[in-house]
């Protein structure tokens, strides 16, 4: 068994879609980034990247490559998958957090689980998505982006 950490932080931009977890959020502003910048897949890319000792998602899905402009995070994470399982690992667990002032994600959390579960082909009660603000602290708790945090459990075939 193997364990793996991931970090993602973006910036909000007004008037952009606002993807986190797979689902689009209802909100007034949107994160910034080369592909649909959903924070919540990019940790858990970078949790099982980590996991396998595969790099980063920055190494295989670069920011520089126009192929990913815009790319839905949900396949990013579907090619991470597919990269982790011909290295002969399957995914045990996800436990993840995102941190944002607002909005307020607890609605969105069990679509979330779902769409993670369903693209890494694992089970609902493999998937764990919690949501925090920060009370106000930081670039979160000032509405200046949003974070996340990952850790994934993978083992051998």
């Amino acid at each position: 068994m193997r364990i793996g950490t991931g970090y993602d932080v973006h910036a909000l931009g007004e008037g952009l879609p606002l993807w986190i977890g797979g689902e689009r959020i209802a909100h007034t502003h949107g994160l910034i980034g080369h592909s649909d910048a959903d924070v919540l897949l990019h940790a858990i890319c970078d949790s099982l990247l980590g996991a396998a000792a595969l790099g980063d998602i920055g190494k295989h899905f670069p920011d520089t490559d126009p192929q990913y402009r815009g790319i839905s995070s949900l396949t990013l994470l579907q090619r991470t998958a597919a990269l982790l399982a011909g290295h002969g690992f399957r995914v045990v667990n996800i436990d993840s957090t995102v941190a944002a002032q607002r909005p307020k994600l607890a609605p969105y959390i069990p679509l979330m689980r779902r769409h993670i579960a369903d693209t890494l082909g694992i089970g609902i009660d493999q998937v764990s998505v919690k949501a925090t603000t920060t009370e106000h602290l930081g670039f979160e708790g000032r509405e200046e982006g949003i974070s996340a945090h990952a850790i994934a459990l993978i083992d051998n075939l």
